[in-house]
């Protein structure tokens, strides 16, 4: 089945190729999918995206137009595609609903240390020949509590690693998970009382419309002074105006993003030789108690291959017209 791979970048590209075996013709893009670039797409019956691909409702009639009936997702998230328009137009859309938990989890658990103990800070002072310790002090994350908000997959991992550093753990999910409150003492309660009490506050939930800007100027407020928020899940979860207000009050101590809600045609591209025009995200860069990743916690040789594989098993699906097990719909 011909297919066109939107957004395919250098650190996956030997993976597809590997997980196809030449089963499928793949027409690898590094343009990503918009109103202008979707005409690439004339020929093919399927389009993988990846995350910063843009499947709104105008894009989406534009493939429709061009003969696509399928999506393949290079991702778990799928807040990018206008579902109800895909489901209008009878474009089936496939997703990776699981690729590597441990890898998002142990970066996000890289953030909360390489920001505690300021090692970006420790290391360049270092290639300086500076060895000073002078504003390196951090705290032990022994006896801390921090604040899991969402314990799926990712989060319970996450719950896992922290226990070991002898953390309190306060979780907040739709559902409790048993076995973690057996295991690791875990207590769950509300957003509001998760806020108030945690030392460190790491997100782990999916993008709704409930869960939109979820940390904002009000939930900041309820913070205690000094809190360290880490975001390696959905963008679109914080409100990065409000946290930058917090940072230069000193609400917040620390922050920690692998995820920026406006990273499209920023993230994942090389922009050294050219002028910043995101002014938010270039005063984020201006603040010593900030670590910024562009999008890379997913990034794993294990998470790659089982992307890989999945997608292809997805467009396989795709081609037999039988179900994956990983659709994705409004339902």
């Amino acid at each position: 089945m011909k297919t066109t791979i939107f957004s395919t970048h250098k650190f996956e590209k030997s993976y597809l190729l590997k997980a196809n075996n030449d089963k499928h013709q793949l027409k690898l893009l590094e343009a990503r999918l918009t109103e202008e670039t979707a005409i690439l797409a004339k020929g093919s019956k399927t389009v993988s995206l990846f995350t910063g691909d843009d499947a709104s409702a105008i894009v989406l009639e534009k493939l429709n137009a061009l003969g696509i009936k399928n999506i393949a997702l290079r991702s778990a998230g799928f807040n990018n595609v206008d579902l109800t328009k895909a489901a209008e137009l009878g474009i089936k859309v496939a997703r990776v609903p699981a690729y590597s938990p441990y890898a998002v989890a142990e970066h996000a658990a890289a953030l909360i240390l390489g920001l505690n103990r300021k090692l970006i800070r420790a290391h360049n002072r270092v290639r300086e020949s500076n060895f000073s310790l002078n504003g390196l002090t951090g705290f032990d994350l022994n006896g801390k509590t921090v604040g899991i908000i969402g314990t799926g997959k990712i989060g319970a991992i996450l719950v896992k690693i922290l226990h070991g550093f002898g953390c309190k753990i306060l979780a907040t999910d739709v559902f409790e998970d048993k076995i973690l409150i057996e295991k690791y003492n875990v207590n769950y309660t509300n957003c509001e009382t998760l806020c108030s009490q945690s030392d460190i506050i790491s997100l782990h939930v999916p993008l709704t419309k409930d869960t939109f800007h979820l940390i904002d100027s009000k939930c900041i407020a309820n913070m205690k002074t000094g809190v360290m928020l880490i975001n390696t899940s959905r963008r679109g979860l914080v409100n990065t105006k409000a946290v930058i207000n917090g940072l230069k009050t000193g609400h917040i101590g620390y922050f920690g993003m692998d995820v920026y809600e406006e990273e499209e045609g920023l993230f994942f591209e090389d922009h050294s030789d050219d002028i910043l025009q995101d002014d938010v995200i270039a005063r984020l860069m201006t603040f010593n108690n900030v670590l910024i990743t562009s999008h890379q916690a997913f990034l794993t040789e294990t998470a790659l291959t089982n992307i890989a594989e999945t997608t292809i098993y997805n467009l396989d699906c795709f081609e037999k017209q039988v179900l994956s097990g990983n659709e994705v719909s409004n339902n």
